[in-house]
């Protein structure tokens, strides 16, 4: 690992002293970019995973041509799931899609467990080589159970989850074995990433604001702290993220989880309400990356202005890069991040006007 380093977004994730407020952007890497369109002429979204050299090439474009904080290792969190043998296609426009939905436990009984080192190689491979490449922390990530289980339950996207939910009232004992199943198979992919080289890992729950918060503490909160209070015997940090999911902070804040993720529906004063105590990511609205450049920066500089006296703040979006945005509307706002930060955090403006 390089000797200049940057571990400034590991710092934030602790809540410790940073000189700047880190940044780095959900789904950062993809068709936005030139380079990434390029590649995909040649390589399908699975097939890009499979080739390290390729994969750790597009894992590292966002932290050579943004300037962000961390690098996020690319795959799809249906990769640990395909390499168990069930037939999932990424379909254009639409999303992951299943052959054949589950509907019973009896449906996940015959399928075998996941061995990382033996069915995934080469992501291990790319976690590999990106340890040596990056002077930027990597960022390994997996599905987490619910928004895992909504696919799979729902053959593909939905805008209600409502089967998913279904199967969660109507069968609550196969729910069970299916979250034991999904979180065994989860942190064990987590685990591999680790040990390859990855020095944070990011749970995916994209979905899980559909449920309400009795749900969430019922039926998924034990699963999400079986895998958490695990990798908490690591030394890699811990990032959690949904869209949508505000109501749930308050049971999140009880996980054994280092960085919370906030959208554009939650404030930091909600926060403060909520007595939020974790390091937290987010929350600046993807949209208003197609905005005039001077409402964005004025938009960007409100969401600092806000966090600048609270340890634990790391910039990001609510959810994630779209392709319709341009990759210099991205570096100009991570520019702006690290330079407004490092001349507005308090001990800069105290230097600034001769405190001591």
């Amino acid at each position: 690992m390089s000797p200049l380093f940057n571990d400034v977004f590991l710092k934030a994730c602790r809540s410790e002293h940073v000189p700047y407020t880190p940044v780095w952007f959900m789904r950062q890497a993809g068709r936005y970019q030139a380079e990434y369109r390029s590649i995909r002429e040649h390589y399908s979204f699975f097939e890009i995973s499979r080739h390290p050299e390729v994969c750790a090439q597009v894992t590292r474009l966002p932290v050579e041509k943004l300037g962000v904080d961390a690098a996020i290792l690319f795959a799809d969190i249906m990769t640990p799931l395909k390499a168990r043998g069930l037939k999932v296609e990424i379909v254009e426009g639409v999303g992951p899609v299943f052959d054949r939905p589950i509907r019973s436990g009896a449906d996940v009984a015959h399928w075998k467990p996941l061995d990382p080192s033996q069915d995934l190689p080469y992501v291990l491979e790319t976690v590999d080589l990106l340890h040596s490449q990056l002077d930027v922390p990597l960022i390994g990530f997996a599905g987490a159970p619910f928004t895992l289980a909504s696919y799979l339950i729902e053959g593909g996207p939905s805008k209600n989850y409502h089967q998913t939910k279904a199967f969660m009232y109507a069968h609550p004992e196969d729910w069970a074995a299916l979250m034991d199943d999904l979180s065994a198979m989860t942190l064990d992919y987590l685990l591999a990433q680790i040990h390859a080289g990855a020095q944070a890992v990011q749970l995916f729950d994209s979905w899980v604001g559909a449920v309400s918060e009795e749900d969430y503490r019922k039926s998924i909160a034990p699963a999400m702290n079986r895998i958490f209070s695990k990798l908490k015997e690591t030394e890699a940090v811990t990032l959690y993220f949904a869209t949508g999911a505000g109501h749930l902070l308050t049971e999140w804040n009880k996980l054994p989880v280092d960085v919370l993720s906030f959208d554009w529906r939650t404030s930091a004063n909600d926060l403060r309400r909520l007595g939020i105590t974790k390091a937290v990511q987010g929350n600046l609205d993807p949209a208003l990356l197609l905005a005039p450049q001077n409402l964005l920066r004025a938009r960007a500089q409100t969401l600092l202005d806000q966090f600048q006296d609270r340890p634990g703040y790391i910039f990001n979006l609510g959810h994630g890069v779209f392709p319709e945005v341009k990759e210099k509307t991205l570096r100009a706002l991570a520019d702006f991040v690290h330079t407004y930060t490092s001349q507005n955090k308090p001990e800069a403006r105290r230097f600034q006007t001769g405190q001591s």
